[in-house]
């Protein structure tokens, strides 16, 4: 049978520790395996796109910055604001082993500034700035004033504000109230002068005219008012008249539309017309073979807006015969016939 070997371990002493360790000759085998030395990996920050350009927030709003970052070891991250250490009783800072975080609950204006965030990995760091910018909104023009009126134009002008909310303006507001309604209505927006001309104010009316600031964060709060107001007085005109020639409209009677000849039955009411024109009114009688017939009950005659009529009540045989409508005003007379033909029922 084949001899099993067996390894004897002896128990190390104090005195096999302060003995020199020879390393195996070129021919032996080492037991014990070689480690490989840490990989190290260069701090780098990586900085998003939305925080290369100012970071705006308005006042009371939440900061919250994260930025990822590199490096092996895990580097050290410190934060600073204008240069200096940031405020623990404001401002929270978490860092990771690959990111970082910068947390603000409620911004203030002084929040703003440049943050540097800088990751340090021995000899070697590596730094980044992210520019943040809180506003809120400007204060209302330091006053305003009603310069002059005009026909149905006025003038105002007014002083920037004391406090623009950090931030550049983008204009006025300018509104108009009547006191008639007392309603405001816009009339400039974004107006980037100091003073402006307000026309097409109505005639007779009384304006009051106010100024809002803007910035990106809204309007002001409040507006100042004119203390004076602006009455668009009625322009004094005198209307002369053209002197022109009366005309005169007087005229003799005279028919437009003369009478027809007809035939009725016997028993059933007929009605004959004509046309008159004259100035003054004329006086209209109705003939019968050149018989007045106006007292008769028989006929009824009626004139409106120069048509007359005459209405025969149920005509008999008799009642046949020669009709003459004339009219007469002082100017003169006109007359016109016709003939009716009664005819008696089969």
């Amino acid at each position: 049978m084949e001899a099993v070997r067996v390894l004897e371990v002896k128990e190390a002493s104090p005195a096999d520790a302060e003995e020199p360790q020879t390393s195996p000759g070129p021919g032996a085998s080492s037991p014990v395996p070689q480690l490989l030395a840490p990989l190290e990996e260069h701090p780098k920050i990586w900085l998003p796109r939305a925080l290369r350009q100012t970071y705006i927030r308005k006042v009371g709003e939440t900061v919250n910055l994260l930025i990822p970052f590199q490096g092996r070891p895990t580097p050290r991250a410190t934060w600073t604001h204008n240069g200096c250490a940031l405020d623990a009783s404001h401002v929270s800072v978490r860092n990771g082993e690959q990111d970082s975080i910068l947390f603000i609950r409620e911004a203030r204006r002084a929040d703003s500034g440049h943050y540097q965030l800088s990751v340090q990995l021995g000899a070697q760091e590596a730094t980044a700035t992210v520019d943040i910018l809180v506003i809120e909104r400007p204060g209302p023009p330091q006053s305003i004033k009603l310069v002059e009126v005009w026909g149905s134009s006025a003038a105002l002008e007014w002083t920037p504000p004391e406090d623009t909310g950090n931030a550049a303006l983008l204009g006025y507001t300018v509104q108009k109230a009547d006191t008639k309604s007392g309603l405001w209505f816009t009339v400039r927006e974004r107006y980037h002068r100091t003073k402006c001309i307000i026309s097409n104010l109505i005639v007779g009316n009384s304006y009051a005219f106010r100024v809002f600031a803007e910035n990106p964060c809204g309007l002001s709060a409040t507006a100042p008012i004119t203390a004076d107001l602006a009455h668009i007085q009625k322009a004094a005109s005198v209307y002369k008249t053209k002197g022109f020639a009366q005309r005169d409209f007087s005229e003799a009677p005279k028919f437009t539309q003369p009478l027809a000849d007809c035939a009725i039955v016997t028993g059933y009411n007929t009605q004959l017309f004509c046309c008159v024109r004259a100035s003054p009114k004329p006086k209209i009688v109705w003939l019968k073979n050149k018989m007045d017939v106006c007292g008769n009950p028989k006929y009824r005659a009626l004139t409106r807006l120069g048509i007359c009529s005459l209405e025969i009540r149920k005509p008999g045989p008799f009642d046949g015969g020669i009709y003459t409508c004339k009219a007469v005003n002082p100017l003169g007379e006109a007359s016109v016939d016709c003939r009716v033909e009664v005819m008696a029922l089969p």
